[in-house]
């Protein structure tokens, strides 16, 4: 009887060290040797090189001077990372209706200037509530209001969305998106630092 504890206690040692050890050891080296940003959680800095975000984690900016997030469910005041996730309202909800009627109030009222309907993704939550990205159309919609609250010219916002596009990832796979924080970043290096705020607020 002896034998076999041992058998197995030797066994049990020995699947620790592989599996709890060596292998987590070996893969996280592998990926920091490999892939050193996204291994370190695809941080962004902004040009003092404070850390401001991440490239896969959404955020809120209310300043009008930037351009403004999907709506986020997460958590109890939104964009919340240890709690991502939708509203799990359905199609029929009157809750997600209204809601959606007063954001597309409120994006209206902010956003004069802009052509064309409210762009849905600006009102609607992501399944995990943390959507760093907007199509281009989506930006593009709010150029007017930031042009305006910064006092440039439109078209010079205007070709610092479309300077910020980013394609299908290996030319196939997914849509031509935006990554709202970065684009603010590159407002904030071409017209200067929005007042009252922080690039990443």
């Amino acid at each position: 009887m002896w034998n076999e504890i041992i058998i197995a206690l030797r066994v049990t040692i020995v699947t620790l060290l592989l599996t709890g050890i060596a292998y987590p050891v070996a893969v996280t080296g592998a990926a920091h040797l490999l892939f050193g940003s996204q291994a370190g959680g695809s941080l962004v800095n902004d040009d003092q090189g404070h850390i401001v975000g991440s490239d896969l984690i959404g955020q809120s900016f209310a300043n009008p001077s930037y351009f403004w997030s999907r709506p986020s469910a997460a958590g109890e005041n939104g964009y919340d990372a240890t709690a991502s996730g939708g509203s799990n309202l359905g199609a029929t909800s009157k809750k997600l209706h209204d809601r959606i009627a007063a954001d597309v109030a409120r994006m209206q009222e902010t956003n004069p200037s802009a052509k064309g309907p409210v762009p849905i993704e600006l009102v609607t939550t992501s399944a995990s509530g943390l959507d760093p990205h907007l199509s281009p159309a989506a930006a593009l919609w709010q150029v007017p209001r930031v042009a305006a609250a910064r006092g440039v010219a439109a078209e010079r916002v205007r070709l610092t969305v479309e300077n910020m596009v980013e394609g299908r990832d290996l030319g196939l796979l997914g849509e031509p998106r935006v990554n709202v924080l970065r684009l603010n970043l590159a407002l904030d290096r071409q017209f200067g630092r929005a007042p009252t705020t922080r690039a990443g607020g």
